[in-house]
């Protein structure tokens, strides 16, 4: 399919790498690990996938259907390469939108990665990540709320409350690996698998899938410096809700051969709220 640099296409078809079998169980390590073991294990197949163009149903998304939205976002962050300006500007900029596009009554930033696949050969960010994830599961999401917030945790947990990813480019308009979502509404139970994240320290857990010919993807062609995808990572709330999402980059068929490799930044927070 050709395109021209004015031109989207309404889908396009993209290689997505699922989990093979749900046996062994995999595991993810999150630092370099010991001589002779392999930093992720779980064999993984590419699958031919038809990715529809996020902006065409931008207005038809929901967190709380589809488990992901794209919103407006402008950020006085000068260099999201300097982790002492993101904290202390993008940090309560997320905070704020977070609030507005979810409703929750408090929100908290805890971590973020950037990630630029020409620094990350120098060990300066993180590469994109080619296979069918979510950051968390139903074990490792409350964790995350009694490392970050010790003191409180046993009265947050009492209530809902919920973690998202928000994800922007850095540099726009962002044509190299863009970042694919799946619909949380065509996720099977049976797609996902518990795999293992490795720390030096501890052992957390995130979520890999399985293919599912049912899942409807989408991506955000073009995305600009000031705009965002939010993703639900996980939702205490069992009530019918979508709870969490799947994503993963991909090779968009249509990327000019001139592109810029991709720079972004993906934030984590913690949303909570009264009921």
């Amino acid at each position: 399919m050709a395109m021209t640099q004015t031109e989207t296409a309404s889908y396009v078809e993209g290689s997505l790498n699922y989990l093979a079998s749900a046996v062994p169980r995999p595991v993810n390590y999150a630092y370099e690990p010991p001589p002779g073991v392999p930093k992720r294990s779980g064999t993984y197949a590419p699958h031919s996938v038809t990715i529809h163009n996020g902006r065409e149903h931008a207005a038809e998304l929901s967190l709380d259907r589809n488990g992901f939205i794209l919103t407006p976002h402008e950020t006085a962050v000068r260099d999201f390469y300097n982790p002492d300006e993101v904290r202390a500007v993008y940090y309560p900029e997320l905070e704020t939108l977070l609030k507005q596009v979810t409703g929750a009554a408090r929100v908290a930033v805890f971590d973020h990665v950037v990630r630029n696949p020409i620094l990350a050969d120098q060990q300066r960010a993180g590469k994109p990540i080619r296979f069918v994830h979510n950051d968390y599961t139903f074990m490792s999401a409350p964790r995350r709320v009694r490392t970050h917030l010790p003191d409180e945790a046993d009265e947050l947990l009492k209530h809902r409350f919920a973690e998202f990813n928000v994800w922007r480019p850095i540099r726009g308009p962002l044509q190299d690996t863009p970042l694919a979502v799946c619909d949380a509404s065509s996720i099977a139970a049976g797609d996902v698998v518990v795999s293992d994240l490795v720390y030096p320290e501890w052992t957390g857990e995130t979520w890999a899938f399985l293919f599912n010919p049912n899942h409807r993807w989408f991506y955000f062609p073009k995305l600009q410096r000031n705009e965002a995808i939010v993703l639900k990572c996980y939702d205490s709330k069992d009530d019918g809700r979508a709870r969490f999402t799947a994503h993963s980059a991909f090779d968009d068929p249509t990327t000019p051969a001139d592109r810029i490799p991709r720079e972004s930044i993906e934030s984590r927070a913690l949303a909570f709220w009264p009921d």
